[in-house]
């Protein structure tokens, strides 16, 4: 598994639960001086980074994963979370960018933006999870339920046309990680060529927090937002309230009785609101 010594553990294995920003998150708390094999050590490491208490407690969750995995006994510190209001860059510098990237990450992007999945949901996305225009999150993370979304006919298309040489959509790239970091070295580029700075801020959770504050302000149903993005707690759900005051709360409210209607009313800029089970309607409205 790797040489270790009394003082240091020079070799970490990332596997299991100890991989992606967990594992990124235990080599620079070694990095940073700490004795990974000494609990104690770890928390002192912790206690004295100039981080914000959300990144400490990233690093105890992470530490948490690794000593598990070690057989090692600690007891983890606490440290208060602190709620943020997510940056949100416009939908214009969303499109930007995903047209300035190559099929396979533009069509990764295009997906995040339609279905507010999360990277990882979206990495282990397989062919057999597009049907027609529904794709099915099959592989939720963070105790969510598996979700489904239709999505558009431009959507379908660039999946389609990515090669088929795995059962994962994704599936010839080595790792998440290493496509993420194609992903940052692309945004800085298309950033400093379109000179606009905001597009290098652009992450792939962005795109989640993109999704779900819009769908909130189209459908005002927050219970529907958390569903969407799968959720546990609302109270997550809950900060997407108060990202954006849109000047007009007026809508063009109208019903769907098939799909064939259905499709007209999404052609014309209508969104989906809810399905009434009495009258057996689609309602969909748009912004006036």
């Amino acid at each position: 598994m790797g040489g270790y010594s009394d003082s240091t553990l020079y070799f970490v294995p990332i596997s299991g639960n100890i991989q992606g920003g967990c594992g990124r998150s235990i080599v620079r708390l070694q990095k940073h001086g700490a004795n990974l094999l000494n609990p104690e050590s770890v928390k002192e490491v912790i206690a004295n980074e100039k981080v914000s208490q959300n990144t400490k407690n990233h690093y105890v969750t992470s530490y948490d994963g690794f000593a598990k995995w070690l057989g090692i006994n600690w007891k983890a510190p606490k440290y208060k979370f602190e709620r943020k209001i997510p940056w949100l860059p416009t939908e214009a510098q969303l499109d930007q960018l995903i047209a300035g990237c190559k099929p396979r990450l533009a069509t990764f992007l295009q997906i995040l933006k339609e279905t507010m999945a999360r990277a990882g949901e979206a990495w282990a996305l397989e062919w057999a999870d597009l049907n027609g225009n529904v794709l099915t999150i099959n592989a939720p993370e963070k105790g969510s339920k598996p979700r489904q979304f239709k999505i558009s006919n431009k959507l379908v298309s660039m999946i389609n046309a990515l090669p088929k040489k795995d059962k994962r959509i994704f599936g010839p790239y080595i790792s998440l990680a290493n496509f993420r970091t194609n992903y940052i070295r692309r945004r800085k580029q298309l950033a400093r060529t379109l000179a606009e700075p905001r597009i290098a801020k652009i992450t792939f959770h962005t795109f989640r927090h993109w999704g779900a504050t819009m769908l909130f302000h189209k459908t005002k149903n927050i219970i529907y937002v958390q569903q969407q993005l799968g959720h546990r707690c609302i109270e997550n759900t809950m900060v997407y309230t108060q990202l954006i005051n849109f000047e007009s709360d007026e809508w063009h409210v109208a019903h769907a009785k098939n799909l064939a209607e259905e499709d007209k009313l999404i052609e014309a800029g209508f969104d989906f609101v809810r399905y009434n089970e009495t009258e057996q309607v689609a309602i969909y409205r748009k912004r006036k």
